[in-house]
């Protein structure tokens, strides 16, 4: 678990192998700057005479690798780029043993290079739930799958007397722009006519919640988030200021504009209190930096972090973590968790952190909710790498115009696949160990007779070895994929599958920026191709035009948002663990809202006969649900139908089904309930489902919960991509995907 010591014990167990000879040199492998500073730290504290590098003296970092050292710490890439460099410093047999920090991450598939280069013993260190990692990993440490050499859990760490892990409480707080989105119907009155008055049309704004930080920023909902945790907040000693606080970002700009939101609305803090660490700015690592200050001073006390702070950085002083995004990756979800789990150290307490029983979470996106419905689905592990998809994709294209006996697109595919082999690196470790595999597919001979057989050898044989090409432009070859997918399909005739893929592409070509000089550049082309008569007349040869004028602007289609609104209009909470009601607006707990409603109701019965018609099974007339309406208003709680939806969590109930659920005569499921078991039932039923098809329906499920609603082109977006790049069309059949939108659509009718 996240915060036990693994970097500690590892320090120990390197500092017997050394004492005792068996190991001289150690490499320390981490995949970033801020963990490697950490790791020289630990090295300094608890193996002080052993020589290290890189050496360190304040901001400079020794850059040239040296050779008489016993410790190297090192990131990933570094090393990589060493060994495969003709002037490389380090022979196999160099180190002696290899310690893989945080070996959940992308080992087996980038950086296994490493690994097999070195001669050497390997020792992992992740944090990670032992069921998320990939089996390829546990084989690169020779360990059977799922079975660690050593393995301890969260809940032993915490439960330990005294715990060596602090546990955590987590409060929800949802605004009603996440919640509903931002239009004109979700907006009061008053900043409609602000929108006017600053020449914006409130009618055409339209945004739903998952576009806030991505197509629209609202002033109103930053103030929300901040001032909430203000509120909220675990302070310090001083009960004013807070404690030592990590906010994970959207992007960013976000991060900017919340410090900017810090300082607006608390101006006597102004530059102190809150910092943005991200990596790539001047002056965040090293002695002095921003990262020391947030561990060792007393300001800032909240980091504005995307990515840099989410794992692997340890501040014991950490009370509060406030997601303000949305998480996808369930083991990157238990790491920014982490961030809070340290205990303090007694003998070395700062002054803002005098004690820490617990820290608390504010959940801005329901991300608990989203890992509780399926929280061992969301990390897809042994995901083909974009060139092997790829090559795979050409492969299958081949054999769609062999079937059509197309000799021309053959012809031109051969091409393709031969131009992608000769791209592979030859200093490749992956590529040396192919090099008898690569060699007579090399020879122009080879693809002058092509068959089956031979295809098959390559997808068997050849495209495993495409995992070697790491450089490149990943976005513009997921953009390739879609069309020679699209082209096969066309082939093929099937005609399902292709309109599902040329839409997808269509989308994507139609989110390119054009408010982007490059992208401006292919403006009349791009018009050209979204108009339908293109798809009707093109040929194979404009297929290879689209991927390569097109192709390269990808990269831009996420970077710039050329319809991004910048609003400053106030938002509210819509969901927090309380609940407003009354004139008074005063507040309660959901719980204790629901049992003072239902308490009531049960009292009401004896002397209200429209409670002891209901009670005995008998019909009312809407004069009588008026009547019985306005007395509950009149009630402490003040009770309403659109409370009760809330709390009930079914906005579709009627304000009497929910007076009979009361009292034991209707049984009202909440939506939540209806979609599960629905979706239950689905899975059920589709029992050949394979893993990663059964992830996708999850996926859809919570989705579905979060949003109530769905489109088809949701279903080649985010969180979808994360299973498959190409989202639905990557995971099922279109006969398939016909039904899952059947079922969906009915559910939320």
């Amino acid at each position: 678990a996240t915060g036990t010591g693994k970097t500690r014990v590892c320090v120990s167990l390197l500092d017997v192998l050394m004492r005792t000879n068996w190991a001289q040199r150690v490499l320390f492998l981490v995949d970033r700057l801020a963990l490697r500073d950490q790791a020289l730290d630990a090295f300094k504290e608890h193996l002080p005479n052993a020589p290290v590098w890189p050496k360190r003296d304040g901001y400079y970092v020794e850059k040239e690798f040296a050779t008489d050292r016993r410790v190297y710490v090192s990131t990933y890439p570094t090393m990589l780029n060493e060994i495969e460099d003709d002037d490389c410093k380090f022979s196999p047999h160099f180190f002696d043993i290899i310690v893989a920090d945080e070996s959940h991450r992308s080992i087996y598939n980038v950086y296994k290079n490493i690994f097999d280069y070195f001669d050497s013993i390997h020792l992992g260190l992740t944090a990670t739930p032992t069921e998320q990692i990939d089996h390829n990993t546990f084989k690169l440490f020779n360990c059977e799958d799922q079975i660690p050499t050593f393995n301890y859990c969260y809940e032993e760490a915490v439960n330990n007397i005294p715990p060596y892990l602090s546990d955590f409480e987590v409060l929800k707080i949802r605004s009603k722009f996440m919640e509903e989105g931002i239009s004109k119907r979700t907006m009061s009155p008053e900043d409609a006519k602000k929108l006017l008055a600053e020449g914006k049309d409130p009618d055409a704004i339209n945004y739903e919640g998952s576009d806030l930080e991505k197509k629209v920023t609202n002033k109103g909902t930053n103030a929300l988030i901040v001032r909430e945790f203000m509120e909220e907040c675990i302070k310090s000693p001083d009960g004013v200021l807070p404690g030592k606080t990590i906010f994970f970002a959207i992007s960013k700009k976000h991060a900017y504009r919340l410090v900017e939101t810090f300082d607006r609305l608390f101006p006597e803090y102004k530059g102190q209190i809150a910092e943005v660490l991200i990596s790539g700015i001047k002056g965040v690592y090293g002695k002095g930096g921003l990262l020391d200050k947030f561990k060792t001073t007393d300001m800032p006390r909240i980091a504005v972090s995307v990515d840099m702070l989410d794992t692997g950085i340890d501040i014991l002083e950490i009370v509060n973590l406030v997601f303000a995004k949305p998480v996808y990756s369930y083991t990157k979800f238990w790491q920014m968790i982490g961030r809070g789990t340290r205990v303090l150290d007694e003998n070395k307490l700062k002054p803002w952190c005098l004690g820490k029983n617990k820290f608390l979470i504010i959940d801005m996106w329901e991300n608990f909710e989203y890992f509780k419905e399926t929280p061992k689905s969301r990390e897809v592990t042994g995901q083909k790498p974009l060139p092997v998809r790829l090559f795979e994709a050409r492969l299958d294209e081949l054999s769609a115009s062999m079937e059509a006996n197309n000799i021309d697109i053959k012809n031109s595919v051969i091409q393709h696949l031969r131009d992608e082999i000769a791209e592979l690196p030859q200093n490749s470790v992956i590529v040396l160990e192919a090099h008898s595999d690569l060699a007579p597919v090399i020879e122009e001979s080879y693809w002058k007779f092509i068959s089956e057989e031979k295809i098959d050898d390559l997808r068997r044989v050849i495209a495993p070895v495409m995992r070697a090409k790491s450089q490149g432009d990943f976005k513009s070859m997921r953009f390739e994929i879609n069309v020679v997918d699209m082209a096969t399909a066309h082939l093929r005739h099937e005609l399902e599958k292709y309109e599902t893929i040329r839409d997808a592409v269509i989308e994507q070509i139609d989110e390119l920026p054009v408010s982007i000089n490059i992208v401006r550049k292919e403006k009349e082309y791009i018009e050209t191709v979204l108009q339908p008569s293109w798809w009707h007349r093109f040929t194979y040869n404009d297929l290879d035009e689209l991927v390569t004028r097109l192709g390269p602007l990808m990269k831009y289609k996420g970077e710039v948002k050329p319809g991004e609104e910048k609003l400053d209009i106030r938002d509210e909470v819509a969901e927090k663990k309380q609940v407003e009601f009354g004139p008074e607006h005063e507040r309660m707990t959901v719980k204790k809202y629901r049992d003072k409603v239902e308490a009531i109701i049960k009292e009401m019965v004896g002397s209200n006969f429209v409670l002891q018609k209901l009670q005995l099974g008998q019909e009312i007339t809407e004069e009588e649900v008026e009547q019985l309406a306005n007395i509950l208003m009149s009630r402490d709680p003040w009770v309403t139908k659109e409370l009760l939806q809330k709390v009930y969590d079914n906005k579709r109930a009627k304000f009497i089904q929910f007076i009979k659920h009361m009292l034991g005569q209707e049984q009202l499921k909440s939506f939540m309930e209806e979609v599960s078991e629905a979706f239950a039932s689905f899975i059920a039923e589709h029992n050949t489902y394979s893993e990663q098809q059964i992830q996708f329906i999850l996926t859809l499920q919570t989705f579905i919960l979060r949003k109530g609603a769905f489109d088809k082109k949701d279903l080649v977006k985010e969180p979808f991509t994360k299973i498959d790049p190409d989202g639905i069309i990557g995971v099922f059949k279109p006969r398939e995907i016909k039904e899952i939108m059947e079922f969906a659509k009915h559910l939320v009718a």
